[in-house]
């Protein structure tokens, strides 16, 4: 049986659905609710402090109560945007106050320490948290060898310059690959060789032709649900591709910042097969927690150890050391452990979505990778098609999608593929979107 303030809150709920309130509006007041439905104040104050922690609502000190979300025009909301481009999480399921609640916990137990330079390689304490925290992934390392840095690009981007032990110049790269890792080569004009990447993954006999004979220092892979692709290594290519590396003297980088969200729990990471050195492991919170903390790690091999610690102080001394406090208690506490099964199950329901609605609406001409985490998904349209010309088509009817063509090298780059992610979009505009997609196909293939 429903109590008072549930009671208010699901008539609360329904008149928002209903659009009686638009996003930014400011909430009838805790006394005129108290009249409207007859009960104490108290019950109108947990009715809106439970709407609060849902993420419906935010308070304002001396001012009230207002729904969360941005002012639209009635025409802006009226069309309807299916935005497939964006790529960062659903801000409607980040730990707002969760992690608001560390932050206060680690100004209290660290105090003065949080704001004195701290060292280059992250805070002992959250290293050794983030080794306990990477077991469940099936990564067995020393707190030694794990180094905290702004982001997991921070981590790809040193990488991409130091020397290796190894004495190779080449870099070989997924193609294609998400565009700051594109951009850490092309700027710094390094060396790179392409291998393309499909709904089936990558040629390993090419692979191994290209460590053979190229001087490949390392070679960079996301090896779960990767950007744009979406795809997914399977263990026993894993397992292939560290014998290979093993094989002739080439590194791995694996970037495995989407691993949380694989709900396939036999499955491991690279690191796995070769936790030496030979495999550097790199991962990042900004898909799964909040994009803005800049928060990332490596586990680095100790013979590169002096080298990344001295670059990483040349780039920005330290990583923020409030942020990593709370992050050290957010995973200690389990609430990182609570809130990833939450986002296991919301964005394996968003990749089952999408995959039947490409089904039930894609030409039979377009192909597509991925698609299992919610998070990436490539679409290859067909022959005589450009993405450019398919984004600004979709663009007049709403949809927005991301053209691939410069997530490749130079040298690689293809201009009939888009990237799709549902990371952002509400289930029900999924099959809605994808449907505009295969039209859109259709109206420029006549």
């Amino acid at each position: 049986m429903e109590t008072k303030y549930q009671e208010i809150m699901k008539e609360m709920l329904n008149r928002i659905s209903d659009g009686h309130f638009k996003p930014g509006d400011k909430l009838p007041s805790i006394r005129s609710l108290s009249e409207d439905f007859g009960c104490s104040l108290n019950t109108i104050v947990k009715a809106y402090s439970e709407m609060e922690k849902e993420h419906k609502i935010y308070s304002v000190p001396k001012s009230g109560y207002y729904l969360l979300g941005s002012r639209q025009t009635e025409s802006s909301a009226s069309e309807e945007i299916i935005d497939f481009s964006s790529a960062g999480p659903d801000r409607w399921n980040m730990p707002y106050r969760d992690y608001q609640h560390c932050m206060n916990q680690a100004i209290e137990l660290y105090k003065e320490e949080m704001f004195q330079y701290s060292e280059p390689l992250g805070l002992q304490s959250l290293r050794y948290q983030l080794a306990q925290q990477l077991q469940d992934l099936q990564v067995f390392t020393s707190s030694k060898r794990i180094c905290v840095v702004s982001g997991s690009q921070q981590a790809l981007d040193l990488l991409v310059s130091l020397p290796f032990p190894n004495e190779k110049e080449e870099i070989c790269v997924e193609q294609p690959t998400h565009f700051s890792f594109t951009d850490s080569i092309t700027s710094r004009g390094l060396k790179a060789v392409g291998i393309e990447i499909s709904q089936n993954g990558i040629d390993l006999d090419y692979l191994e032709k290209v460590f053979k004979e190229r001087s490949i220092k390392f070679f960079y892979t996301v090896s779960r649900f990767q950007n744009p692709t979406g795809y997914s290594y399977t263990n026993e290519e894993k397992r292939k591709i560290v014998k290979l590396a093993q094989k002739y003297d080439v590194y791995i980088i694996e970037d495995d910042y989407m691993g949380d969200l694989d709900t396939k729990r036999k499955a491991d990471p690279m690191f796995a097969y070769d936790p030496s050195g030979r495999v550097i492991y790199t991962k990042s919170f900004s898909k799964v927690l909040l994009p803005g903390l800049r928060l990332g790690m490596a586990v680095l091999p100790e013979e590169l150890l002096k080298d990344f610690s001295r670059a990483k102080f040349a780039a920005d001394v330290h990583t923020p050391v409030l942020t990593q406090g709370a992050l050290e208690i957010y995973l200690s506490s389990g609430m990182y452990h609570a809130h990833i099964q939450k986002l296991r199950r919301q964005y394996k329901k968003k990749g089952t979505i999408l995959k039947q609605a490409y089904l039930n609406h894609l030409p039979s001409n377009a192909s597509y990778t991925g698609g299992d985490s919610g998070f990436y998904s490539m679409i290859k349209l067909p022959s005589g098609i450009k993405a450019k010309q398919l984004v600004e088509h979709l663009k007049k009817k709403n949809v927005l999608v991301q053209d691939a063509t410069n997530m490749y090298l130079p040298a690689y780059k293809k201009e009939n593929r888009i990237r799709l992610s549902v990371s952002q979009v509400e289930d029900r505009k999924i099959p809605i979107g994808v449907r505009k997609i295969g039209e859109g196909i259709r109206d420029l293939q006549r």
